[in-house]
């Protein structure tokens, strides 16, 4: 696990433009997933999982959050997964992302997602306790039906959670036993701070932390390293996110 932080200035200059271009609802977390998914584009080998104790090259770009159908302390809460293209731009991304949020977020237990966590309440104690192993156990030797991984929150290349919304810093959220999820990104609420330059000025940026779980086996360290940096780098140039990438980097079968 890690934690880091992100200079905010040419990000929020970024998102102002794309508000202007006509993306009203534009923010911080469009700009997050489509730095994540140009790094999966030129560093593939983070999307890699393990399933059965061998590890696997993934071979899409999946994407899990959880949304509250109202900010209210009651609401109901669901999963949004969206696959993305390894060549998606930043308004690539919001669009995908906006009406997957906009269809989970209707009236009631609706999404495919809903559907098979109600499923699974109705089983008696007993019988989900052998559900859950008998659903382990496919999972491991990767027999699980196409329709259970396509609803699965546990089957993804990220799963990302917003603090920003609740004001909190971001959490250590650890990953999941069931399932093969790498990597888990946590951001919290944009925070000010004052910065002194070295030729004496003060200045008041805005910075957002964010934090990292991942399954150290799928690569080396320095792998992850290289991956991070390029993640950061996309914030100070965010612009680079508006075209496809000049090239994907396809990982190792």
């Amino acid at each position: 696990m890690i934690r880091d932080t992100i200079d905010l200035t040419l990000t929020e200059k970024y998102v102002r433009k794309k508000r202007e271009e006509g993306l009203s609802n534009f923010g911080i977390m469009h700009v997050f997933i489509a730095a994540y998914v140009r790094v999966i584009s030129q560093r593939p080998g983070v999307n890699r999982f393990i399933s059965g104790q061998r590890i696997f090259a993934r071979n899409n770009i999946e994407l899990c959050l959880t949304i509250k159908k109202e900010m209210t302390l009651n609401a109901m809460e669901t999963i949004v997964k969206v696959e993305f293209d390894p060549a998606s731009t930043a308004e690539d991304v919001y669009h995908r992302l906006n009406a997957a949020i906009l269809e989970n977020r209707e009236d009631g237990d609706k999404s495919d997602f809903d559907k098979t966590a109600r499923f699974l309440k109705y089983i008696p104690g007993l019988l989900l306790k052998f559900s859950i192993f008998a659903l382990n156990l496919l999972d491991y030797f990767g027999l699980l039906p196409k329709f259970l991984l396509k609803v699965s929150p546990f089957h993804a290349s990220l799963f990302l959670t917003s603090m920003g919304s609740l004001g909190i810093p971001p959490i250590y959220h650890h990953l999941y036993d069931f399932g093969n999820i790498p990597v888990f990104f946590a951001y919290g609420a944009k925070r000010t701070q004052l910065i002194l330059k070295k030729d004496g000025p003060i200045l008041e940026k805005k910075f957002l932390d964010f934090t990292v779980v991942t399954d150290e086996r799928i690569c080396d360290g320095h792998y992850f390293a290289s991956a991070l940096k390029l993640f950061r780098e996309y914030f100070k140039n965010p612009d680079v996110l508006d075209s496809p990438p000049e090239k994907i980097i396809q990982d190792i079968d």
